[in-house]
């Protein structure tokens, strides 16, 4: 019996370590409080973002972000927490439980992984607070326009000089 139990206690930390290893983001948040409804509907965001959420015992999450080599991560693992974990979108699961805890004050972001690095709530808050990757795309495209609009309107001048 205890053999058994020590075996799926392991084979949590190792399926936590392969996920924590392919991720490209983890945001760890706390929700004492929240009712079963409300995670529930912060499960659904999540998963229509393509992120899973996961809550662990303390010591299979600590063990496995230490197995995964994020031992700073591993110390902040401490009281409830759920880890939102997203494989393809940086800023999504970050966006997403930013959000709901702007509107589930029981919900606190704690700390994360981005792109490989552990990272505490104030990144997390940042990206979180990043305009959309299209917003990004129009402002850079404004931004390299802007030069050659001014070029054009310039030698637009020179060639046509009002007398």
């Amino acid at each position: 019996m205890q053999k058994a139990i020590i075996e799926r206690k392991a084979e949590s930390v190792r399926e936590l370590t392969e996920k924590l290893g392919r991720a490209t983001t983890v945001v760890a948040f706390d929700y004492p409080g929240l009712t079963v409804e409300a995670f529930t509907k912060l499960r659904n965001q999540l998963r229509e973002a393509g992120c899973d959420v996961t809550v662990y015992k303390n010591n299979i999450s600590r063990r496995a972000s230490i197995a995964a080599g994020y031992d700073e991560l591993a110390h902040t693992l401490v009281g409830a927490k759920a880890l939102a974990i997203s494989y393809s979108d940086v800023v999504a699961p970050a966006k997403i439980v930013f959000d709901f805890a702007k509107e589930n004050k029981v919900v606190t972001i704690g700390s994360g992984i981005v792109e490989g690095k552990v990272v505490g709530v104030d990144a997390i808050n940042a990206l979180a607070t990043l305009p959309s990757r299209e917003t990004l795309l129009t402002m850079l495209a404004v931004g390299m326009l802007t030069p050659l609009r001014e070029l054009a309107v310039g030698l637009n001048m020179i060639s046509n000089p009002q007398e």
